[in-house]
């Protein structure tokens, strides 16, 4: 480029907008700021505003030589200047002097649009697929110049700017574009890259600034209790679960299989004590928690919220920047790294997932641009009274849009292989623990909230089309119908319910002294009343060990050794029982206290033979449970349970079989009592010898070792309206598992 004359004459800021640039009140600083060549005159005016700047000059890219330095303007750091051989397109660098410090720098305002038309029409009906890899902070190179874009959703804004530590945190700086048929504004900032801190700093339509926002789109942030997001983009990584990833696509939405969850909160897993009681890396569960859920014999794990979230307290459940994994463990590429390990292991990665509700804190989400952008307006349907959050407003397209759009960018970006769906029961319901009078009818005068409804079903629909085989659950409390059944019959579309009335009941029931247990014996059964109408997945989670619940092994009735035994019993139904099954951490040792999110689980139980006969029970169970296609394959119809005696309330006794599809059983006894029964005849459909496959009474467990050696022998004696049964005994407050053999 040749030099085109330096300080020609200086043209001043039209329109006297010199003062909005200066006060940081400028809306379309593309209009005004960088290059803009006058057709009449044949000229180019540059107008560059850099505040405590000393001089200003512009030079040539390539050779450095002066192009001309610019005038200053009216107020501190706005310069001016016109260059009659200057034309587009603009090819130029600033030499900003500071002092006697000269800094060489690009123009953010002589560069086009990020967005092009087709992806501000997608984002603005709520279609574009993948908006992450066009809205939040991405590093690029354009014309040769390496930076970052920023872009943010902010249709009321009077003004947004990208605030950092590359512009001293100041909105006048780099005020945004505005597109206005999408409501988003965007900037690329020359030289900024990779670990830049950042956030927007937005001007109301009256006028007011706003708190710093960070970004929604944000995919790293700061570590609490900083705020800040973090540039960081869509990194390259070498997955190696080609393998893994190829048969979920291919089978991902099958229900036949053995799925037997391990729930754990990763800041409580295992802490590092002597480096001040720290978190767990990564890298460092990768190495220590894989093996071990694997050795277990557990085919998923499941992590509560992993979203970046300002509070420790809210275990994840108070989401700060639903696109980010929290850098209290690592950086995105070792959570991948993690998931990438599990997987390689044969282990699934489910996350739970919280579209329910968002925080307060004033760098989040709410009046995100001076409206109630991503909230309901109305207190009676945008406040959650129980938690002191915000409700997403769900009839907003743009609302549903980022939602579901993080459900996919967890499923496709980190290769996640399920989502539970955490507090569906909240959004159903519009009255969801409100009084009467707080809370407003929908437009057929129901509770229903309509809006919500419609958001589950699509956003089941897309994970379900596009997710790459990933799945669905859906923690919901209520009897709302078919939450499990796909959307085209009139289904919530989910793959999975939690069963929260079994887990109340089943826990209800071991709380209480044997003695009485006759009088509470449909506590047991009653869930086989509806247990076909879900996809059920029985859940032992994180909330029944917390909040002066006790731990499992606390609820547990008897003296010490009955606790382990009930315990042991209670988990073998559970296995044994229609639907998949999910344990949280500390469990399958009988943790004793309640689950403390600042400390690490009690480790040092395993040195004791009851808390390590736990431990292998857990791990027999799961063993039986994959072998046996009975345990898994026709969970969710009755074709694949039978009872065959379940009116033995005054032994508590309960018997059923499993069936495999090609016929295979597995019967399950049951003796809820202290007392050990001998010769207690069981009705089976077949003679020959039974094996004992699982006895929780076995001294490998902890038990009394009572039990039937093995296996028995049928006897040609029918009962249970069945042509063969076993004479049993039936070790105290124990679970027998027996099959045929052969």
């Amino acid at each position: 480029m040749k030099r085109h004359g330096a300080r020609a004459q200086t043209r001043g800021i039209p329109g006297g907008l010199a003062d909005s640039i200066l006060s940081g009140d400028l809306h379309d600083p593309f209009a005004v700021l960088g290059p803009h060549f006058d057709r009449d005159a044949q000229e180019t005016v540059i107008r560059v505003f850099r505040p405590g700047a000393d001089a200003v000059a512009v030079i040539d890219p390539a050779s450095g030589a002066l192009l001309g330095a610019l005038d200053r303007g009216p107020g501190d750091g706005l310069f001016i200047g016109t260059f009659p051989r200057l034309r587009p397109p603009y090819d130029y660098r600033l030499r900003v002097l500071y002092g006697e410090t000269a800094v060489e720098q690009e123009d953010a305002y002589r560069f086009g649009p990020w967005l092009g038309e087709l992806d501000c029409h997608l984002l603005g009906e709520g279609t574009h697929l993948t908006p992450w890899t066009r809205l939040g902070a991405h590093p690029v190179t354009v014309e040769g110049v390496d930076g970052t874009v920023f872009a943010v959703w902010a249709p009321n804004a009077r003004r947004v700017s990208v605030v950092g530590d590359f512009n001293g945190w100041d909105g006048r700086v780099h005020p945004m574009r505005l597109h206005p048929g999408c409501g988003i504004w965007e900037v690329f900032v020359p030289g900024v890259g990779p670990g830049a801190l950042y956030k927007y700093e937005l001007k109301a339509r009256d006028g007011q600034v706003l708190p710093l926002k960070s970004d929604p789109y944000a995919l790293y942030a700061e570590k609490r209790p900083a705020t800040a997001s973090i540039v960081h983009g869509l990194r390259p990584f070498d997955w190696q679960d080609g393998a893994w990833m190829d048969v979920r696509r291919r089978d991902g939405h099958r229900l036949d299989g053995a799925v037997s969850i391990y729930e754990l909160h990763a800041g409580s897993w295992k802490r590092v004590p002597e480096e001040g009681n720290r978190f767990l890396t990564w890298a460092e569960l990768a190495d220590q928690l894989v093996p071990y859920v694997r050795d277990l014999g557990f085919t998923h794990i499941e992590l509560l919220p992993v979203h970046e979230h300002p509070f420790d307290g809210s275990w994840g459940y108070q989401p700060g920047s639903l696109f980010a994994p929290t850098s209290r463990y690592g950086t995105p590429e070792e959570f991948k790294a993690f998931i990438d390990a599990c997987h390689r292991a044969g282990l699934g990665v489910i996350i739970d997932w919280v579209p329910g509700h968002f925080p307060t804190d004033a760098h989040a989400l709410g009046w995100f641009d001076g409206t109630h952008l991503y909230e309901h307006s109305d207190p009676r349907q945008g406040r959650h009274m129980d938690w002191g959050t915000l409700i997403y407003n769900f009839g907003r397209t743009e609302v549903q849009h980022y939602l579901i759009a993080n459900a996919l960018y967890w499923c496709r970006e980190f290769h996640i292989d399920g989502l539970r769906v955490d507090a569906v029961a909240s959004m159903l319901y519009l009255d969801y623990s409100r009084k009467a009078g707080e809370w407003v009818p929908n437009r057929h005068g129901g509770n229903e909230n309509l809006e919500a409804i419609a958001f589950l079903r699509r956003l089941n629909e897309v994970v379900f089309a596009h997710g790459d085989g990933a799945t669905t659950m859906a923690e919901e409390s209520t009897a709302w119908p078919m939450v499990s059944r796909p959307t085209s019959v009139g289904g919530l579309g989910f793959g999975y319910k939690w069963n929260m009335g079994w887990m109340h009941d089943t826990l209800d029931y071991f709380k209480k002294d044997p003695v009485h247990r006759r009088w509470h014996h449909n506590q047991l059964t009653f869930g086989l009343m509806y247990a076909f109408s879900e996809n059920f997945v029985l859940p032992l989670s994180h909330d029944e060990v917390v909040h002066g619940k006790s731990s499992l092994f606390g609820r547990m009735n008897g003296d010490r050794w009955q606790k382990f035994a009930n315990l042991r019993a209670m988990y073998a139904m559970m296995w044994a029982h229609p639907g998949k099954k999910l344990l949280f951490m500390g469990g399958e040792f009988a943790q004793v206290r309640e689950w403390n999110h600042d400390a690490s689980l009690d480790w040092h139980l395993l040195e004791d033979p009851l808390h390590r006969g736990v431990h292998g029970c857990l791990r027999a169970l799961n063993a039986v449970y994959r072998q046996h296609s009975a345990l898994h394959q026709q969970d969710f119809g009755p074709q694949g349970f039978d009872w065959v005696d379940c009116q033995d309330a005054d032994n508590s006794v309960l018997s059923w079989l499993r069936w495999s599809a090609d016929g295979t059983p597995l019967l399950t006894v049951c003796n809820l009592t202290p007392v050990v029964r001998r010769q207690y005849r069981i009705g089976v459909p077949s003679g020959g010898r039974w094996s004992e496959v699982l006895n929780t009474d076995s001294h490998w467990f902890g038990g009394s070792g009572q039990g039937n050696d093995g296996g028995v022998t049928a006897d040609a004696v029918s009962c249970h309206g069945r042509p063969a049964s076993l004479a049993l005994t039936l070790p105290p407050l124990a679970v027998l598992y027996l099959t045929p053999e052969g």
